[in-house]
C-alpha cells in the first residue's frame, strides 16, 4: 500500500488536488497508516506493507525505524488480537521500488495510476515466506487523571477534558552515543501545560458550572493507546463530555501573532478559540501542513472518533520579531533533527513566552465551554457529527 490518500487532481484545476475527493491536500483518516492496517485486517490479508515516502508520511523513514523496531504495545482485545493481519510493516521507498521491479512494475507509474478512481490492485506475481518469532507479555500502564468538580448541580456531571500524553520512547538505539529518548517537546511540555492549566483553575474564586477533567494519557507513541482505552471505558460518559482540548507539544520559540488549529473548521470550538486569541490581538490559522494528517495523530482523535468535539491546537507560524520564514525553519529543523530522537531535550534558547500565551487561550476555551448554556457541536458535514448526534439522542 501507499501512504496517505490518493492524490486525485482537481478537474477544474489539475495543478491542485480535488477537495471533494478525500480531503484534497488534507489527509483524511483513510490515509493514515493505522487505517491501512485496520482495513487489511478487515479484508483478511495475509500481510500488508506500506511503502514509505517522507512527504506523504510527514516524517523520514528513520522515524519509522525508531518508533516500530523496539517492543510494541497494544490494548488487549477480547480475541487477543488474533483478528489482526498476521504480518504488518513498512518498507523504504528504495526497497518498495525494488520489490515492484521484481514484479515487472514501475513505482512512479503505478503511483500515478493509483490516483484514478478506476484503479485496481496490481498483482506482482512475487511470493515471500515469512516467519516472525514474538515474545509476548502482558503489562500494565496508567492514565493519570484529576477532576475539578463543577459548581452547577445540573451540569456537574458534564465534563470538559484536557489531555496530554506523558509517555515518549524510553530508551532505544543510540544516536551519537545517546540512547535516552527524552521527549522534552514531545510531550513533557504538554504535560507541564495541563498542570499549569489545572493550577489556574484551582486559583479561581469558584469552579465553572461543568466539571473539568485533566487526563495525562499513556502510550500515545504506541498508537494512542491510553486515550483509546479511556474512550472505550470512560470514567464519565462520552455523551456528557462537552469537549476535549489536547496539548501535544507547545511553542518553545517565543511569541507568535497567530495560533494554529489542526482540523480548523471542524467544530464550534474554533469560535471559542477565535475569541480567546482575538482578545490577545492574535489570529487563528489553519494547519499549514494538512497533508500530514496531524488531526489523526494525537490523543484527541480517539475522542473525536467517538463523536466528542475535539480541539487540536498547534503553535503559530508568524513569530514576533523573527523573519517571516522562522516558523517554518524551526519546524523543519525539529522534524529533521529532534523528532523521536534522543536530541529532543530542553534547549538553552527556549523562549516560553509563546507557550504562556497559548495556554491562556486553552484555559479560556475550556472555561467558557464549561460555562456555556449549550454543548459545542461539530460543523455540518463533519465526518464525526453523525456519531455525536446519535450519541446524544441515545443519551436523552
Amino acid at each position: 500500500m501507499l501512504v496517505n490518500d490518493p492524490p486525485v487532481p482537481d478537474q477544474a484545476n489539475p495543478a491542485e488536488l480535488d477537495p471533494k475527493t478525500f480531503g484534497g491536500r488534507a489527509m483524511t483518516y483513510y490515509g493514515r497508516w493505522t487505517y491501512k492496517f485496520e482495513i487489511a485486517s478487515e479484508k483478511g490479508a495475509a500481510g500488508v506493507f506500506i511503502i514509505h515516502e517522507t512527504g506523504p508520511a510527514g516524517y523520514p523513514f528513520e522515524v519509522v525505524q525508531g518508533s516500530w523496531t523496539g517492543e510494541q504495545f497494544d490494548l488487549v482485545a477480547p480475541d487477543k488480537n488474533m483478528s489482526r493481519v498476521p504480518i504488518q510493516g513498512w518498507v523504504s521507498l528504495e526497497q518498495g521500488t525494488n520489490l515492484l521491479k521484481m514484479g515487472g512494475q514501475d513505482f512512479q507509474t503505478l503511483k500515478r495510476q493509483a490516483a484514478s478512481r478506476d484503479f485496481k490492485p496490481v498483482p506482482l506475481g512475487v511470493t515471500a515466506s515469512m516467519t516472525l518469532k514474538n515474545k509476548l507479555r502482558t503489562i500494565n500502564s496508567q492514565n493519570v487523571v484529576a477532576r475539578l468538580e463543577g459548581l452547577d448541580p445540573q451540569l456537574t456531571t458534564e465534563h470538559v477534558v484536557y489531555t496530554a500524553h506523558w509517555d515518549h520512547l524510553g530508551t532505544g538505539e543510540p544516536v551519537n552515543g545517546d540512547r535516552i529518548y527524552n521527549g522534552a517537546v514531545d510531550n513533557a511540555v504538554g504535560v507541564a501545560g495541563i498542570l499549569e492549566i489545572a493550577r489556574a483553575y484551582t486559583r479561581l474564586q469558584s469552579p465553572p458550572k461543568r466539571s473539568v477533567l485533566f487526563l495525562a494519557v499513556t502510550a500515545e507513541e504506541q498508537g494512542l493507546l491510553g486515550s483509546a482505552y479511556y474512550t472505550v471505558s470512560p470514567l464519565y460518559p462520552l455523551a456528557k463530555t462537552a469537549a476535549v482540548i489536547n496539548i501535544d507539544t507547545l511553542n518553545v520559540h517565543g511569541r507568535t501573532r497567530d495560533l494554529t488549529l489542526v482540523g480548523y473548521g471542524a467544530s464550534a470550538l474554533d469560535d471559542y478559540a477565535r475569541d480567546a486569541t482575538g482578545e490577545q490581538g492574535r489570529i487563528l490559522r489553519s494547519d499549514p501542513e494538512p497533508e500530514k494528517g496531524f488531526y489523526y495523530r494525537s490523543d484527541h482523535f480517539n475522542f473525536a472518533k467517538q463523536g466528542v468535539p475535539a480541539l487540536d491546537p498547534d503553535e503559530g507560524v508568524e513569530f514576533v520579531g523573527k523573519p517571516a520564514d522562522y516558523g517554518a525553519q524551526v519546524r523543519a529543523q525539529y522534524n529533521e533533527h529532534d523528532y523521536h530522537k534522543p536530541s529532543d531535550t530542553v534547549k538553552p534558547d527556549w523562549d516560553l513566552a509563546g507557550a504562556r500565551e497559548d495556554l491562556m487561550v486553552f484555559f479560556a476555551v475550556g472555561y467558557r465551554v464549561a460555562e456555556a448554556e449549550r454543548l459545542p457541536e461539530w460543523t455540518a458535514g463533519n465526518e464525526f457529527k453523525a456519531k455525536r448526534d446519535a450519541m446524544l439522542k441515545t443519551a436523552q
